[in-house]
């Protein structure tokens, strides 16, 4: 066997494994989101969702919405994630060749979702500025203006250039790669945390919209995980994002007047 044909081999099997630990993330995330709205109905996390809305968070309410929060992230963003993580385990293992390559590609979605554990903090206190304003339904629900407001808003964003320039990365992140390569851990952790930032720039209008529905609403959240993959992946991703701005705008107009 040649040398050409062992490293396609162990590209394969790079590929296979990499991708089964993806899955074992994604999954785990999920059943646990599962346990919370089956095994916990009435709770959040440990909280009450009916608590009377002008009830103060303390500061474990703030500690176990942000893992609630950071949890959803790791649900949702690591499958739309995959391929980019992927493509950079098999470009770490050519440029590397008979090297490890899981330990750097672990790093690089580590660095990923640093930033969505980042965001997570910001969703968190966010949630607890409008629930302090009376401007959610119980814990995790955002009032009908609140809501027709954000589903207008990210209706609008599908649109803008910020919008198709983070979707364009995250859509063929391998220009990236190219030109933004950099050798060794803190090169992976970098790494994954530019393409997180892009992501993040796509994405995180759309992750409020999970405060239309109920933040523990698991069909909301699997809808939102589900369309975020498609637009990144699906080949008329860029259209899809747009149609469905359209339906998110004309959705909070009726929502506003209804």
């Amino acid at each position: 066997m040649t040398d050409g044909m062992r490293l396609e081999a162990v590209l394969k099997r790079d590929r296979l494994i990499v991708l089964s630990g993806l899955a074992g993330v994604s999954a785990l995330a999920w059943l646990y989101l599962v346990y919370l709205s089956r095994g916990m109905p009435d709770t959040v996390m440990g909280m009450e969702s009916t608590m009377p809305q002008r009830q103060a968070w303390a500061g474990r309410d703030l500690v176990l919405m942000f893992a609630m929060w950071a949890i959803m992230m790791v649900a949702m963003m690591v499958p739309s994630a995959a391929p980019a993580i992927l493509l950079f385990a098999a470009i770490n293992r050519q440029r590397r060749e008979w090297q490890g390559a899981f330990g750097p590609t672990a790093v690089f979605l580590l660095g990923y979702l640093a930033l969505w554990m980042g965001f997570s903090v910001v969703a968190t206190l966010a949630q607890w500025g409008l629930h302090a304003a009376s401007l959610t339904t119980g814990m995790v629900s955002a009032g009908p203006i609140l809501g027709a407001v954000l589903l207008i808003i990210a209706g609008i964003f599908q649109w803008t250039p910020l919008k198709r320039a983070c979707l364009a990365h995250c859509r063929s992140p391998q220009g990236f790669f190219m030109t933004k390569w950099r050798e060794g851990t803190v090169g992976a952790l970098r790494m994954g945390f530019k393409h997180g930032v892009y992501c993040i720039g796509c994405c995180w209008l759309l992750m409020s919209l999970l405060l239309v529905a109920g933040a523990m609403n698991l069909l909301w959240v699997a809808a939102i995980a589900a369309f975020v993959l498609v637009e990144k992946a699906a080949p008329a991703g860029q259209w899809v994002s747009r149609i469905v701005g359209l339906v998110l705008v004309g959705w909070g107009i009726w929502m506003a007047f209804a």
